[in-house]
């Protein structure tokens, strides 16, 4: 029984150890000033810099004007992946927005943000 103990506490540091952990180029972004109904589609980037293959379980916004869209498979050590999301420019107003990523990383809960403001179409911009 002991033995058994042992082996899963050494089985768990060893495995804490080469923890995955993923490093993003940004973890904001500012759409700035943006007309209503533009594409509100943005990308955050990042990259896999441990040494297991690093796997995003979920991604939750904070309203459904925000859709994130998570990588469908793992992403391997060294490599790249996305994370796109979605705002709804149809709501006229400042924004700003959390997205909270839960994945196998070291730090499981990794929170990105989005803002900006949706101006207004004119209406002689109409059609």
């Amino acid at each position: 029984m002991r033995n058994t103990v042992l082996c899963v506490i050494v089985g768990l540091m060893a495995i804490m150890a080469n923890a995955q952990e993923f490093q993003f180029e940004t973890a904001s972004i500012d759409y700035g000033k943006i007309k209503q109904g533009a594409d509100g589609v943005r990308v955050f980037e990042f990259t896999n810099i441990g040494t297991e293959p690093l796997i995003i379980k979920d991604i939750k916004s904070t309203c459904g004007c925000t859709v994130p869209k998570k990588p469908e498979k793992p992403i391997m050590p060294g490599e790249k992946g996305q994370i796109e999301v979605s705002y709804d420019t149809r709501r006229v107003g400042g924004f700003s927005k959390a997205i909270t990523i839960i994945s196998n990383a070291k730090a499981s809960r990794k929170m990105l943000k989005i803002k900006g403001h949706v101006e207004k179409e004119k209406e002689k911009d109409r059609v």
